[in-house]
This record gives structure tokens, sequence and C-alpha cells, in this order.
């Protein structure tokens, strides 16, 4: 009889490998960043914030890019920060370092020179709502609910404030962040939010249509466009214009507004 072998050493499987918390998918020219962790809701925890700021660093220097969507996995775009990671190191250190680095982020959005246009559905509150306010554009569902609901864990959201605060009026927004109260989709539209709703089946060709008429511009045009709409709005009226009227002249000299401007004249279409 032939020798029996040993037994083999039991050998652990390996863990499943956590999904990324951030996914990137290129369409055409269009990089689509979709916040992945949702059994979280898309809390933007620190890795997530990592991975959201890493990505819009690298997209905003490349010329390749016309256009940015950020969207949510799951059942929602965003429900803000994560709370259970909040809560495992209260320091003020900690805290400080956490909303300023959500802050860079948020502004890094407007920094950049491509359109950055938030994809909604489900909720957006708290910082998932500051997210969809400091995007350029916003497209939802028209179920979508909208709220900064820090006030009613004691926790008012300042920081959220600064981007609600520059898409609402005053009063619109101290109510949100007085309250807590969702906003539904309609509200966010007619408060200037969100720029259209629409239902859930019409999301994605809304936002193409969207995309497809912003990429046929040409790109030097909006990356200076972008650029000035936001400086000008921290300036005094006679400031804003004067800056306005040299982002214009240098824009006149681009080879695209002068070939626009020719086309217009000789009835055709430009030649970009």
């Amino acid at each position: 009889m032939a020798a029996r072998a040993p037994d083999s050493p039991t050998v652990p499987s390996a863990a499943p490998a956590s999904p990324p918390p951030l996914e990137r998918i290129d369409r055409g020219s269009v990089a689509w960043l979709w916040l992945n962790r949702p059994r979280a809701y898309n809390a933007l925890s620190e890795s997530l914030l990592d991975a959201l700021q890493a990505a819009l660093d690298e997209i905003a220097v490349d010329p390749s890019v016309r256009a940015v969507v950020i969207g949510g996995r799951g059942p929602a775009f965003c429900a803000g920060h994560d709370l259970r990671e909040m809560r495992a190191e209260p320091s003020l250190d900690y805290y400080r370092r956490l909303f300023a680095q959500c802050s860079r982020t948020m502004a890094a959005i407007q920094k950049m020179p491509q359109p950055v246009i938030a994809r909604v559905h489900g909720i957006a509150t708290a910082a998932g709502c500051q997210l969809v306010a400091a995007c350029d554009l916003a497209v939802s569902t028209d179920d979508a609910r909208f709220a900064v609901s820090g006030v009613n864990l004691g926790l008012f959201c300042s920081t959220p404030s600064v981007a609600l605060s520059r898409n609402l009026s005053r009063k619109a927004a101290m109510r949100m962040l007085l309250t807590g109260d969702f906003i539904g989709a309609r509200e966010a539209v007619e408060q200037g939010l969100v720029n259209e709703a629409v239902p859930a089946d019409a999301l994605d060709e809304t936002l193409d249509a969207l995309l497809a008429r912003i990429v046929a511009k040409p790109r030097e045009a909006i990356a200076a466009g972008k650029g000035l709409f936001y400086r000008q709005l921290e300036m005094g009226t006679e400031a804003a214009y004067q800056l306005a009227g040299q982002t214009m002249a240098c824009n006149m000299m681009e080879a695209s507004a002068l070939e626009g401007v020719q086309a217009f004249l000789d009835k055709r279409f430009p030649n970009w």
C-alpha cells in the first residue's frame, strides 16, 4: 500500500481587497468620479477626501479632460462627513486638520479649469450638500433631497455654509442651516442649489446633453471664464469689471475666439 501523503497545511484565504473609495471612469473627454462607499452613503472619510483631492489635482493639469462629473454609488450621493471616523478621534487638532482637508477639496473644484458637475440622487446632506454647492453645476433626480443637518446633532454646518451662502439667497441658506430641514429637488432648483431636476431614468441623458454643449466650446475660453467668474465674485464692482475686461481682452487674442468671431461674420460654423 502506498504511503499516505501528509495533510497539506491549511493556507488561510486572503481577505478580499477593499474597493477603492473613489472610482474614476473616463468617457471621451469627460472624467466621471464616483464616490464609492455605498454602504456608508458615500460619507466623506479621510481616505475618500484624499482620493478625491488627488483625482482633482491630476485632472486639473490634464488638457485632454474637458469636464468632470461627480456622482455617488449606491442609494445616495453623499451623506456628509464620516461621523464614526470623526467621533473616534475627538481632538481639536484632528478636527482642524479634517475640516481644512475638506475645505481644500471644495476649493480645488472651483480652482480647476474644467467645469465640474454634481450628479445627485438620493440625499446630499451636510458636507455632501456642500459638495453639490461647490460644483459649478448640479443636476439631480426629481426625488433627491438636500439638507445641512449638522445643527440637529449640535454641530452647526459652518464650512458647508460657505458654499451654500454662495448659491442660495442669505435667508434661504440660513433657514436650511438653522433648522437642518430637508428641501426637495424642486425647491433646490428654485433656490439655485441645483440647475435641473429630472426623473431618475433621464438623469444621465440630461447630463450627456449638457456635457456635449460644454465640451463643444473652446477649452481656453471655458477655463479663462471659469477662473474669472469665481475671482470676480470676491471683488467690488469696479475691480471686478477691470479684471473681467483684462480677461476678455486676453481671451479675444486666442485663436479659438478669433476663429469664432470670423465664423459668425462669415455665417458658418467655427472650425475649432
